[in-house]
């Protein structure tokens, strides 16, 4: 069953819970589509009035900053192994390869990282742990975490919720022609930000590579 049709025979309620803490997981450092949730939540907000979008936004803000916070403190204690562990556990996701392309991401970026790291799937994953096993400063990691946990989770809930009214009352004047439309904007928004972090983090790559070369 699609993940929107299943969610159109949960409570209002259980929505809420669920979106918080399937990205909560996620931020945890767990593999798990908390965006298809919270994008599928938006959208059937925008289409049922008993599900309050700024509810939802604040669930899924508040499962975000938690998890990541869960996810630093567990890396904090755990250190180096647990990153074995979690190799072993999700060999997909924590590969030696994507844990090397992290660390050099919060070499290069530092706090940014965090921030930046919710518009990448990588990075979402990998964040709090990683920045707990880098012994980055709390205050640091906390105020990455809040904002970047803010625009990302409440960002994607206001987008996707005013796209699928939009899209609605286009539907009705314009048939299918603006519901296309509607969705190609709101994607188009929601891509903007992933392309930018995806090319800085190229660039940061390349700069790294430069310098290997350079010093040999």
């Amino acid at each position: 069953m699609h993940v929107q049709e299943w969610l159109e025979t949960v409570p209002p309620l259980s929505i809420y819970l669920l979106v918080g803490l399937v990205i909560g997981l996620e931020s945890l450092g767990i593999p798990l589509p908390g965006e298809i949730i919270l994008v599928s939540s938006a959208l059937l907000a925008s289409q049922h009035g008993e599900i309050d979008p700024f509810v939802l936004g604040a669930c899924a803000t508040a499962g975000a900053i938690i998890g990541d916070s869960i996810g630093y403190a567990i890396g904090r204690k755990g250190g180096r192994p647990l990153l074995a562990k979690l190799n072993r556990r999700f060999p997909k996701h924590f590969s030696e390869s994507n844990i090397a392309v992290a660390e050099r991401s919060f070499d290069r970026w530092g706090m940014w990282a965090v921030f930046f790291g919710r518009f990448i799937a990588l990075l979402r994953i990998f964040a709090g742990p990683l920045a707990g096993v880098l012994q980055m400063p709390y205050w640091r990691f906390a105020v990455a975490n809040v904002l970047g946990g803010i625009l990302w989770a409440g960002g994607t809930t206001a987008v996707i919720y005013y796209v699928g009214v939009v899209a609605e009352a286009w539907l009705k004047r314009f048939s299918w022609l603006g519901l296309v439309l509607a969705v190609l904007i709101g994607v188009t928004s929601m891509l903007v930000i992933k392309r930018k972090a995806k090319k800085a983090a190229e660039k940061a790559e390349a700069a790294e590579g430069e310098l290997v070369t350079a010093g040999e």
